[in-house]
């Protein structure tokens, strides 16, 4: 099996001017030669069949993706509307400003298989593409944010997936994504 970059998590994990919140102490081509070296810890199945998130412990000094919201960061938070792309219309984001969250115990990849890559529009040359990764204290999924599941829902011609809207995982969604928030330096 042979795990690649997208170019699309390449912009977001790797960016040229290199950020706190993005992954740490690596390059994208260090990143896919561990992907393609190491067994990961475990494999969790994604949101539809050709997503799997693979679990590895960190090996870098990336901290963790999300900061819990309480009484006394909530004022750090700010909103926007943003787009991942020149091609997807921007939606409301809110991110954490002035919060330094730990390092985290756990990167997990995202990886869409190179049929449904194929089907999105972005051909691999490999089993499975990175298309994010989630950087976690838990060796666990978190949520997919509630608009990424509409747009995802919405079709590939708006930038998501074409898989249905699961109403109870949207639950599950909100329910995290109320009391935790991104972060940016």
């Amino acid at each position: 099996m042979r795990i690649v970059m997208t170019p699309f998590a390449r912009t977001r994990l790797f960016p040229r001017q290199p950020r706190g919140n993005t992954i740490q102490d690596c390059s994208a081509e260090e990143f896919e030669r561990y992907l393609n070296e190491h067994e990961p810890l475990k494999v969790i199945d994604g949101y539809a069949p050709f997503c799997k998130l693979h679990v590895h412990r960190n090996w870098t000094s990336t901290r963790c993706l999300t900061v819990p919201i309480t009484d006394a960061n909530r004022h750090l938070l700010r909103s926007a509307y943003e787009a991942r792309s020149r091609e997807e219309l921007p939606v409301l984001v809110r991110w954490f400003e002035g919060v330094e969250p730990p390092v985290a115990n756990y990167l997990v990849p995202i990886l869409y298989s190179a049929a449904q890559l194929e089907k999105e529009g972005s051909p691999i040359d490999g089993d499975w593409g990175i298309v994010g990764c989630l950087y976690t204290m838990e060796p666990e999924e978190i949520p997919m944010a509630p608009i990424t599941m509409m747009r995802n829902a919405l079709g590939v011609e708006e930038g998501g997936s074409g898989v249905p809207l699961d109403r109870e995982a949207y639950r599950r969604s909100v329910e995290f994504w109320e009391n935790n928030a991104n972060w940016r330096p």
